[in-house]
This record gives C-alpha cells, structure tokens and sequence, in this order.
C-alpha cells in the first residue's frame, strides 16, 4: 500500500505549526503531558499523508 499525498500546502503548513506549538508548549511546561499529541499533526503534515483523511475519502491536495 503506497502513501499517497492527500494534504495540501495550506492544510500542511497549519498541521506543522500547530503540532511543533504543541511539542514546545509541554518543553516550556506550559501543558501537561497531553500536548505530545502535537507528534501526530508534525507527523502527518511532514509526509504529507493523513491516513483519517484517506478512509473517509478528504483530500486537501491539489492534484
């Protein structure tokens, strides 16, 4: 099964800054440790793959 990108340039910027808020946000002891769930968004916008996206049909991609 390829990976194949289904999230756009503007989805995928939003998804890197929110998930890299996040991660830096439990570094400053500024949340608990719930805000690790950042990884998730850095991760999915890094390789621009969201496999939620890909099961309900979404695809924020140009092409």
């Amino acid at each position: 099964m390829t990976m194949i990108e289904n999230i756009g340039t503007v989805d995928r910027a939003l998804r890197v800054a929110v998930g890299m808020g996040l991660i830096a946000a439990v570094l400053l002891g500024l949340v608990g440790p719930w805000g690790w769930i950042g990884v998730v968004p850095l991760l999915t916008g890094t390789v621009k793959h969201c496999p939620l996206y890909r099961a309900v049909g979404i695809r924020t991609s140009g092409d």
